[in-house]
C-alpha cells in the first residue's frame, strides 16, 4: 500500500499520523521530491474524473492564470498539468496495487477502508 502527497501538507500529516496510530503501515511517496511518473497519473484518471484529482481549491490552482485553468478540460489536460504541478494533485493519495482508495483524509472513511 502506498499513500501519496507531500510532506508538510497538513493533510498528509494527519493522514500517516492516523496510519501510524492503528499500526497501518504504507509506503510513502513524497510526489514533490520524487515526482510522479506518467503512468501512475494516468492509472488514477482511468479510476476517477480529473475533476476529482485536481485540487481546484489550492494555492497551485489559484496561482494559475486563468487562461491556463480554462486549458484543463479532460484527463489529457489535465495529466500534463498534475506531471508539471503535483502539487496540484489533492491529497493524499492512497493506494493499494494500483488501485485508488481514497483521495484526501478522513478517519471514519479510512476506518472503512482498513474495517477498524
Amino acid at each position: 500500500m502506498k499513500l501519496y502527497g507531500i510532506a508538510n501538507c497538513d493533510t498528509v500529516k494527519k493522514a500517516r499520523a492516523w496510519l501510524a496510530q492503528n499500526d497501518i503501515t504504507v509506503e510513502f511517496h513524497d510526489y514533490k521530491k520524487l515526482g510522479l511518473d506518467a503512468a501512475t497519473a494516468a492509472a488514477w484518471l482511468q479510476q476517477v474524473d480529473w475533476q476529482t484529482l485536481i485540487n481546484r481549491k489550492g494555492l497551485t490552482w489559484r496561482g494559475l492564470d486563468e487562461a491556463r485553468k480554462l486549458q484543463i478540460v479532460d484527463n489529457a489536460s489535465a495529466l500534463a498539468l498534475m506531471l508539471e504541478k503535483t502539487s496540484v494533485i489533492k491529497r493524499p493519495v492512497l493506494v493499494r496495487d494500483a488501485t485508488l482508495l481514497h483521495i484526501g483524509f478522513d478517519a471514519e472513511s479510512y476506518s472503512k477502508i482498513f474495517t477498524l
